[in-house]
């Protein structure tokens, strides 16, 4: 892996640059506590431009995947990440009175970000990863490896039936 890869990002905004790379999800110590395993590789492009006012702002792309626990049987499973965001870069005065104010505008719709001189990449696609995963992940109904998953379905499928019992005696 290369250098851990810093940005000024006003001026990587305002020059409109673009990064590009790899990084194994081994390399996001934060991700590895949410996740099954350190196995996977993410692609990521981020690219610096301004909005339709002038404001700087960065494109994040991010893709690949990795591998979450299952929260109904607890074993691993694949995970796609896709993920593409826009951040508004903002100063601490901008991002104070953005959380001060209750109207909504146009300039809402793209999170904010403080805009600093040396913003590490790597911390923000891990902040943009972790902030895209489910809460309590789990594999496609039916896909699940339960033991019960059997009977999960059955009940599902009547869970009146023992009602029905009842009223019948």
């Amino acid at each position: 892996m290369d250098a851990r890869p810093f940005i000024d990002s006003l001026d990587f905004a305002g020059n409109g640059r673009q990064i590009s790379g790899e990084i194994p999800v081994a390399g996001l110590p934060r991700l590895l506590d949410a996740l099954e395993d350190s196995q996977g590789i993410l692609q990521y492009t981020v690219r610096g431009g301004a909005d339709k006012q002038g404001n700087p702002l960065l494109d994040v792309s991010i893709t690949g995947s990795c591998r979450l626990r299952c929260q109904r049987c607890l074993s691993a499973m694949e995970h796609t990440v896709r993920l593409d965001t826009r951040l508004l870069l903002r100063d601490q005065a901008n991002l104070d009175a953005l959380d001060g104010d209750v109207a909504g505008g146009e300039e809402e719709a793209f999170d904010s970000i403080l805009a600093e001189v040396h913003l590490d990449v790597l911390c923000l696609l891990e902040e943009e990863i972790l902030l895209s995963l489910p809460f309590a992940p789990k594999h496609e109904f039916g896909a699940c490896q339960a033991a019960d998953g059997g009977n999960m379905q059955k009940e599902e499928k009547n869970p009146f039936a023992v009602l029905v019992k009842l009223k019948r005696n």
